[in-house]
């Protein structure tokens, strides 16, 4: 076993024939370092024998918070497209298989990739040979142009020893975990190459038995692309990064780094199943109406630390025994004793819930491991050592961690550190007094004891401070600065903190082998505090603001509802609009002016879906919604008028995608495609791509400047068109007409045809010009309409199916008692003789 064996450390890094450039730089500058702290050097080098690494020279400054490493495996021959994925976050022993089949889009590797935000992604050689290069490695290293890669040999790659390395190190809580992968020759290979190169390079070696490993296929969850996440500013905000207006900063009011991871993810990849969603929905609705409950364990939550990263550290292994790694062994167990001490109250708060889930976590905190721990520690440690905040408070508990009696030299080392730190204050009081200035004493890691003073420097002689003080710094009127004598009392402070922490590290080490059997209990205390974290948040949304709790249906139904982001940001409420899908019209054609609100709209329906599938309620009076297992985005820039070619390829490769990609169940939001090319192409290519897309039983809402597509209805049953409402307002003198934009969307496709007309009438165009486009237009739009229009055999089909549609949708989903549903029925038969054509009528009715 390469793991839990510190003999094994000594093995040449080299033997995983990395690339040798790369490998090369982390031997010389990231032994004993997390691969944040490494600088990499750009490198394009390609040799055939030992592989290929490529990195930005931005990799390590945009990537300062990225911490998970990625193994990534294709299948060759008649398995291409299998591809096989494992990852870890070096800051959360937690190891995530994946296997999965995919298209020659790669969709699903590149979403998971982008949602994980990957340090560093590991491949095999044999993907980027010198003139066969695979298309996924392509379209990888296309998509992450700020990240590491590396590849190793392929036979690392090996699903027998990926096996073998979960079998060594998955703790017995999740070995349910070799069923479900070992068939799955991929996810085992890739888990074998990352493993091994993590310990090899990153210097993480794992104990025994001690990490989480999860398989996670792509079926429990939604996909939505990098680029629809992008598009709805989901995570992250277009205009500025740092901005929090996005779906993430809307519903963010977590606690704890755990909390706030978990709901990041939740939303790049909402739930599918309705029955989990619900149990969310049922807890956060239980917090909204329980007051008690719901800040009784928010101020439980907010004092949990990262208690992922907490257990990342406990269960691995250093691979020397130096005077860091015993202060953070040291800290770490005063961290793991906070957390401990945490259960109790949280059980407490706990204790009056009423919902299934929260029951649940109630009854896994009754595990008797998180007390038999906590006893074991407080047999060593002291009652009152607390995690604090402050460097000085923190070193202090760490000197004192360990009670008196336990080791002798250690309560010596602990007297003479004391012993030390007394005379550092007694004679920064002598100088004080020597010079009559006032003068304290002060602390910082960096420097360690200092002095500090605030003084006008007029109050010195010939003012400036004495000549014995050195180091001198002075921001406003306060003066920092220390002396050769407090430079040697420092020194002697730290020989004898090194002292203090070999010896607890000793005590620390003989204290976590008796209590790391029991260890693994932190996995289920983290996913619990995590979960209860995101659902207070969700609850805590909804106390700002008016939302409700979804249904899910057949149905997307949304009465009232409002852009989420929008709200955060505007003055006022922003403008409610209705929304109505159903297998009987489930594609919506939308048209409206420049800046009448569609793309607004057209966001807020892919929003609210989001919210309703991670288990949040939702912006609206009453929604219902049909579980998207795929949500797509085309959003277009509605008010950019510039368009060129490669905008309009941007178009078309976003428009393929979702056709390659859609199903029944997807989602599907496009707006204005097309515009990138003449008017003629563009109506040719929305209505081939609308025809298409209608062959499937996915929502589709499909906004557009083509009025052409608005007679798609004639032909198309289960097309419906919407429009936004603009209102024309004159001027005070009365000579000039403009367009007061309402918001509101309503039935019927939009007045507003002419919008380049309009446009060119507040111009400084001669009028002749516009008169003689406004009778072109005209003629145009004549022939348009008497080719296109509706004849009554047509309207009475349509008639026919939107009844019929009807009286299914009532059968599967009606809760009317038999006189409501009796009244309702006649309503239906009612507008079904409306809608059809009296004999003798025309189709222009």
């Amino acid at each position: 076993s390469y793991f839990g064996d510190r003999s094994s450390c000594v093995e040449n890094a080299s033997t995983l024939n990395v690339t040798s450039s790369s490998v090369q730089g982390l031997n010389s500058t990231c032994v004993g370092k997390t691969p944040v702290s490494c600088g990499r050097s750009v490198c394009r080098s390609h040799t055939p024998l030992m592989g290929y690494s490529v990195t930005s020279s931005s990799a390590v400054s945009s990537h300062t918070v990225a911490s998970v490493i990625v193994a990534v495996v294709e299948g060759r021959g008649l398995a291409r497209g299998e591809v096989g994925m494992a990852s870890i976050d070096l800051k959360n022993p937690e190891v995530i298989l994946s296997q999965f089949a995919d298209n020659t889009t790669y969709a699903k590797v590149i979403t998971k990739l982008k949602i994980l935000t990957p340090l560093e992604i590991i491949m095999s050689n044999t993907a980027c040979d010198a003139g066969n290069t695979t298309k996924l490695f392509s379209l990888i290293t296309e998509h992450f142009k700020n990240v590491t890669f590396t590849t190793v040999q392929r036979k690392y790659f090996n699903e027998t020893k990926g096996l073998e390395y979960i079998e060594q190190l998955c703790a017995s809580e999740f070995s349910t975990i070799f069923m479900e992968v070992q068939s799955k020759y991929y996810c085992l290979a890739a888990a074998a190459a990352l493993l091994k190169y993590v310990e090899f390079i990153q210097n993480s070696v794992y104990a025994p038995k001690s990490l989480k490993v999860r398989f996670q296929g792509s079926e429990k969850t939604a996909m939505i692309d990098s680029s629809s996440a992008q598009n709805l500013e989901l995570v992250i905000n277009n205009r500025d990064s740092r901005n929090g207006h996005t779906l993430f900063g809307v519903l963010n009011y977590t606690k704890t780094p755990g909390g706030s991871r978990r709901l990041r993810s939740n939303i790049l990849e909402p739930l599918v199943d309705a029955e989990t969603i619900n149990t969310r929905l049922d807890c956060v609705q239980e917090l909204l109406q329980d007051e008690e409950l719901f800040f009784g364990l928010q101020s439980v939550i907010s004092k949990f630390l990262d208690t992922e990263q907490l257990l990342s550290v406990l269960v691995q292994i250093p691979k020397q025994d130096t005077v860091k790694t015993a202060e953070s062994k040291i800290t770490n167990l005063i961290y793991l004793k906070h957390t401990l001490e945490l259960v109790e109250p949280l059980k407490a708060a706990l204790s009056s819930c009423n919902t299934p889930l929260l029951k649940a976590y109630y009854n896994s905190l009754e595990d008797t491991r998180f007390g038999i721990i906590l006893e074991k520690i407080t047999t060593v440690i002291n009652d009152d050592t607390r995690y604090t905040k402050g460097c000085l408070s923190m070193r202090t508990q760490k000197c004192y961690a360990v009670k008196p009696n336990i080791n002798e030299f250690l309560d010596i080392a602990r007297r003479t550190y004391t012993e030390i730190v007394d005379d550092i204050a007694g004679m920064i009081t002598q100088l004080a007094e020597k010079y009559n200035l006032p003068m304290k004493t002060s602390f910082s890691s960096a420097r360690g004891f200092f002095i500090q003073m605030n003084a006008d420097c007029a109050t010195l002689p010939n003012g400036q401070l004495p000549s014995e003080f050195t180091k001198i710094t002075k921001m406003k009127n306060t003066y920092s600065f220390t002396s050769a004598d407090l430079i040697k009392m420092n020194e002697r402070c730290q020989e004898s903190l090194r002292e203090i922490y070999h010896m607890t590290y000793l005590v620390v080490c003989k204290l976590l082998n008796e209590i790391y059997e029991h260890i693994h209990c932190l996995y289920k205390l983290s996913d619990i505090v995590s979960m209860l974290d995101m659902l207070l948040s969700f609850a805590h949304a909804c106390t700002l603001s008016d939302y409700v709790r979804p249904e899910f249906t057949d149905t997307l139904a949304i009465k009232e509802g409002w852009h989420p982001i929008l709200e955060k940001i505007a003055v006022e409420k922003p403008v409610s609009n209705n929304t109505y899908l159903t297998g009987g019209n489930n594609f919506v054609i939308i048209t409206g002016p420049n800046m009448s609100g569609k793309s607004t709209y057209l966001k807020q329906i892919a929003l609210c879906q989001i919210m309703a599938q991670i288990g949040s309620y939702v912006p609206a009076e009453y929604c219902s919604f049909r579980i998207a297992e795929q949500i797509f985005t085309r959003i277009g820039m509605d008010d950019d008028i510039e368009t060129n070619a490669s905008t309009f390829m941007k178009e078309m490769k976003e428009i393929t995608y979702i056709i390659q990609n859609a199903n029944d169940k997807s989602l599907i939001i496009i707006d204005e495609l097309g515009r990138g090319t003449s008017a003629e192409e563009g109506i040719g290519i929305c209505y081939a791509a609308c025809e298409y897309l209608l062959n499937l039983k996915a929502f589709t809402l499909f906004a557009t400047h083509f009025l052409e597509l608005c007679h798609m209805d004639a032909l198309y049953p289960n097309v419906e068109n919407h429009h936004f409402e603009v209102q024309h307002v004159r001027s005070s003198a009365g000579n000039k007409e403009k367009i007061a934009y309402t918001y509101t969307l309503s039935r019927g496709y939009t007045e507003e045809k002419n919008y380049g007309l309009k446009a060119a009438e507040v111009s400084s165009l001669p009028s002749s010009v516009i008169l003689d486009a406004k009778e072109i237009t005209n003629h145009i739009a004549k022939q348009i309409l008497h080719r296109q229009k509706s004849t009554p055999e047509m309207m009475k089909q349509r008639a026919v199916y939107h009844l019929a549609m009807r009286l299914v949708q009532t059968a599967r989903n009606s809760r009317l008692d038999p006189d409501s549903l009796r009244v309702y029925l006649k309503g239906l038969k009612k507008k079904y003789e409306a809608s059809c054509p009296a004999p003798g009528q025309n189709g222009e009715q």
